[in-house]
């Protein structure tokens, strides 16, 4: 991974891409009053640095239909079996996030689902996985706080 010191220009830079990864270079670089070949330069630098890695579109998934989000806690019967079991969990494509957590549960998972039927059939696949000891459900009424930005900012200001 090479070496790279974030200034002002990369943060705004960043910040355009946050808001909107398709946003062309040459957009960013009339708004920061630049050449769009810095742009593609400084893009450039950052993911090889590995700042930048890939990109990520954005669904809206109530439009898709799969509005339902629940949060499932999973509790294996030992920690060994771990692996296995998030080989199992990947195979579900209704679980979207996993993570091996300390505390209460073993692993945190989120689920997107159509409705709260499939959510209860996508949540008995999760108990059903051998080495699942059982699993507790919370259920999001909405996501009141989604913002990368904020995060970004306050990385840059410790820079």
């Amino acid at each position: 991974m090479a070496k790279f010191k974030l200034d002002e220009t990369d943060h705004q830079i960043l910040d355009m891409l946050i808001e909107n990864t398709r946003t062309p270079f040459t957009d960013i670089a009339k708004k920061l009053l630049i050449s769009a070949g810095t742009v593609h330069v400084r893009v450039k630098k950052m993911e090889e640095a590995g700042i930048i890695i890939g990109s990520s579109l954005t669904l809206d998934y109530q439009k898709l239909g799969y509005a339902f989000i629940a949060y499932v806690g999973v509790f294996l019967k030992n920690t060994s079996q771990t692996k296995f079991v998030l080989e199992r969990i990947n195979e579900i494509p209704f679980v979207t996030v996993a993570h091996v957590t300390t505390g209460k549960f073993n692993v945190f998972c989120k689920v997107r689902a159509r409705n709260t039927q499939h959510a209860k059939e996508i949540i008995f696949q999760l108990d059903d996985i051998e080495g699942v000891y059982r699993t507790e459900t919370m259920i999001s009424l909405e996501e009141s706080i989604n913002d990368k930005k904020r995060l970004m900012h306050s990385i840059f200001k410790d820079l």
